[in-house]
């Protein structure tokens, strides 16, 4: 699968604005860590880009990521393309044992919140974003209350990266698709 046909099947299960600029989100991020690691960014970006796909359709947690599993093999993905994108939730059983799990379990939730904390700026920008202010945020529990600020850390931890730093990078990644995120 290339990256036009990720994104084909990304907008055929997904209308959401909101969850169309979260997978560009986490791929732009996946693609940037698989070039900072040596790996494939196309493969790297397109699993970013299909984690949530099924999301809308089945957002209960009995079916996502699961359903989407099911219909990334009916359409011959790779397998573990596949156990990659089953591994960013904890619930499914797949360990993160290598990188892209990782790394995967590492973008997801910290894209989600970055973008809160543009939002709240007056201007809405990425440009705006500074670690300090991400940090700030993390502390405030009333602030993107639904974001698990454990696994942010976590995925900071699994990747041997100390947090401040991942999110410069994550916040970097982002801004290289600023337009695409509308941010």
């Amino acid at each position: 699968m290339n990256r036009e046909e990720a994104l084909a099947l990304l907008k055929e299960f997904t209308t959401k604005d909101g969850l169309i600029k979260h997978a560009y989100a986490v791929e732009a991020c996946m693609r940037a860590y698989a070039k900072k690691f040596g790996e494939d960014e196309e493969e790297w970006g397109i699993v970013g880009l299909l984690h949530d796909f099924d999301y809308e359709k089945y957002p209960d947690l009995k079916d996502h990521p699961f359903k989407g599993a099911e219909i990334l093999r009916e359409r011959g993905v790779k397998e573990e393309w596949i156990r990659t994108i089953l591994s960013h939730a904890d619930y499914s059983g797949i360990k993160r044992d290598n990188l892209i799990t990782k790394t995967l379990f590492a973008c997801d939730e910290l894209t989600g919140f970055i973008v809160a904390v543009a939002l709240v700026h007056p201007s809405k920008k990425l440009s705006e974003v500074k670690v300090k202010s991400v940090k700030k945020k993390l502390k405030d529990k009333a602030f993107a209350a639904k974001v698990n600020r454990d696994d942010i850390v976590q995925g900071a931890e699994k990747l041997d990266i100390p947090l401040d730093d991942h999110i410069s990078f994550m916040i970097d990644a982002m801004q290289e698709s600023s337009n695409r995120l509308g941010l």
